[in-house]
């Protein structure tokens, strides 16, 4: 999954892809390099960024999921959003999924929305407001905390119909570096056969910050992690760098392969 911001103030590449031509480069640039998802982010949801309200989110998006699907029909592209009205437009447009960070809880349409459109859906783990959604929540068991909260969640979701669903752990959204580290390493602990594990850990600052580095400096060690998660059972990993991540994939896939 390729990100792909249309965003001013995004925390790695805000302002990169503004206007529609430029998104749409890059768009190409990520397939070429192997990417099978494009995930179109209209608003940054970086600690300090300025909320914006759905219409600009669709200002933003504009006719790019349109473009991407005329050109591209083999393509899945997926929208960044905690709006039911821009998740709606993202359906018209053609998308297949929405990515929401807010597990349905910023928005009381957003579920709604979803299962009439019966798009994808993005199941995220996060605190339940978009005020408290980086206040820092320290668990004992990370892992047991979000094996509570997606059962209760995925209830919520069948009971209202909506059948194609992946999970998030939500990684750089309320959790501490030290556990966000322990939560690599027990990922497994979350992998449910219905349900593919979808990790967005790219240019977290998890990662950079106890480096010293900044969010496009740290690829290798990155790629590193993205190594141990598919190890750990993560079935889509939504990234900036596509190229780097398509060869950690077809490392993991050909050693998978070999100790058949």
């Amino acid at each position: 999954m390729g990100i792909l911001n249309t965003t001013p103030d995004s925390f790695s590449d805000g302002g990169a892809y503004l206007d529609e031509r430029s998104a749409i480069i890059h768009a190409e640039k990520m397939i070429a390099q192997g990417a099978t998802i494009v995930d179109i982010g209209p608003q940054s949801t970086r600690p300090g960024a300025r909320k914006i309200p759905s219409e600009e989110e669709i200002k933003r998006i504009g006719n790019i999921i349109k473009t991407i699907k005329l050109i591209h029909s083999e393509i899945m592209v997926s929208v960044d959003t905690f709006y039911a009205s821009t998740a709606q437009y993202a359906a018209d447009q053609g998308a297949d999924i929405i990515n929401d960070i807010s597990a349905g809880q910023f928005d009381p349409e957003m579920l709604p929305t979803i299962a009439r459109s019966n798009l994808a859906y993005v199941l995220m783990h996060v605190n339940s407001s978009y005020e408290t959604m980086h206040q820092l929540r320290e668990e004992e068991n990370l892992a047991f905390e979000l094996n509570r909260y997606f059962s209760s969640k995925l209830k919520t979701l069948k009971d209202m119909g909506i059948k194609s669903i992946l999970l998030d752990p939500g990684f750089g959204f309320g959790k501490s570096i030290a556990s966000q580290y322990d939560l690599i390493n027990r990922l497994s602990l979350l992998v449910q056969q219905q349900y593919p594990l979808l990790v967005g850990i790219s240019r977290k600052s998890f990662i950079y910050k106890p480096l010293g580095k900044n969010p496009k400096e740290v690829d290798d060690r990155t790629q590193e992690l993205h190594y141990q998660v598919l190890q750990q059972g993560a079935k889509i990993l939504r990234v900036h760098d596509v190229a780097s991540t398509r060869q950690t994939i077809e490392r993991f896939m050909s050693e998978a392969k070999a100790k058949i």
